[in-house]
């Protein structure tokens, strides 16, 4: 190899350059391209707060989180999104089964049960079925656990939409679901982000809401996003 190095800056040096300039051209040609090694891919999977109800679908986390992630030097595609308004955990176990997807992804993240809270479900099956979910992840994820982000639930009591009706009765509420998200996510050593502190300081400000005054804004996503933009790219700089 040194041998091959030293016929290559022989040769380069005969093409004008110094012996400096033609050690610095070997250098970079051994050298990785770290930022342009392999195009990422990303499925999304989740319900309403997934496919961006009420926004422009650039807007919605999944796609600014791609978009910051290409903008940190990453390429990656387009996310594929499983995800439906109205969606609990069961029916997204069912919506990925329907979606008969065969490929696998680099990133996989999974933002699930404010319906199941919505429509007062039972907690322990919240539980159950939200493993099989992990489990699911994980397998999309090529079973790199490490490659799983998992989004705590937001609070949307804090929100219009909710005037009248029982506020901390749906915190309380929240704050169970999150907390057996985040004990499971623990245990499967996938990552955890949470959001739902930001949409209890600002999910009642116009500018942070949709039309609905329920679902967020592009300008909330594109908080969600930041942290979860921030998290990858940190995973992958580990790596």
């Amino acid at each position: 190899m040194k041998k091959l190095c030293s016929t290559l800056i022989a040769i380069v040096a005969l093409c004008g350059f110094s012996q400096q300039q033609a050690i610095a051209l070997t250098h970079n040609m051994n050298s990785k391209d770290t930022s342009a090694q392999h195009t990422l891919t990303y499925l999304a999977l989740g319900d309403s707060y997934t496919i961006g109800e009420m926004v422009a679908a650039d807007r919605a986390y999944p796609n600014q989180t791609a978009a910051l992630l290409n903008k940190k030097g990453r390429h990656i595609n387009a996310p594929t999104i499983i995800a439906k308004t109205g969606w609990r955990t069961d029916e997204l176990i069912q919506g990925i089964t329907n979606a008969n997807l065969s490929q696998k992804f680099d990133i996989v993240t999974l933002l699930i049960g404010v319906n199941n809270q919505y429509q007062h479900k039972d907690t322990a099956i919240y539980r159950t079925e939200f493993v099989a979910l992990l489990k699911t992840s994980i397998a999309f994820a090529k079973n790199n656990k490490h490659h799983v982000f998992v989004l705590s639930v937001p609070d949307w009591g804090v929100t219009p939409f909710a005037n009248g009706r029982n506020l901390e009765k749906i915190a309380a509420e929240i704050d169970a679901y999150n907390r057996i998200n985040k004990e499971e996510s623990k245990k499967a050593g996938v990552n955890y982000v949470s959001i739902t502190s930001y949409y209890r300081d600002m999910g009642n400000d116009p500018a942070y809401l949709a039309e609905d005054k329920l679902h967020p804004s592009g300008k909330m996503y594109e908080k969600w996003a930041k942290l979860l933009a921030n998290a990858i790219e940190g995973q992958l700089k580990k790596e």
